[in-house]
């Protein structure tokens, strides 16, 4: 790694919804075409094999409430996978990548939809950001195995 560790301010999160009864799963593509929240990586992005140690990151619920604040969600409708946690080198750093699960009943269509945002099976996702895509793999075998 080459720069330091960027504030969780920086952080990315990959959300996704996975049905409880007939376990489809699926992704939110935001506006720019980009799988990460709170928006795309810069365009030199690229993944790195390690990051900071266990101790120096937050708790994946301190994480679920962050998110949920900063995209005006319902309390606990929010999980993070704590055995998830990629790292990405950016001009100035590297960030932390998280799987954020949705855990209510349906994915919330039109709350996201009025931000721009829609679902998307893995498939419809192809052709992003190749750094993005990396991630993407990982995150769908992470969640096919949980």
């Amino acid at each position: 790694m080459t720069g330091p560790i960027l504030p969780m301010t920086a952080a990315r999160f990959l959300l996704y919804h996975k049905h409880s009864i007939s376990a489809r799963t699926l992704f939110l593509r935001f506006p720019g075409d980009t799988v990460l929240a709170p928006g795309a990586l810069p365009f030199l992005a690229a993944p790195l094999d390690a990051g900071p140690e266990e101790d120096s990151l937050p708790h994946p619920a301190s994480l679920a409430r962050q998110l949920e604040a900063s995209l005006q969600l319902a309390a606990h409708t929010v999980e993070i996978d704590p055995e998830f946690r990629e790292f990405v080198e950016i001009p100035g750093g590297a960030v932390a990548v998280h799987l954020a699960r949705l855990t209510s009943l349906d994915p919330p269509r039109e709350l996201f939809a009025r931000r721009g945002a829609r679902f998307c099976a893995i498939t419809e996702l192809r052709g992003g950001h190749p750094a993005e895509m990396d991630l993407l793999r990982k995150a769908y075998e992470q969640v096919l195995g949980g």
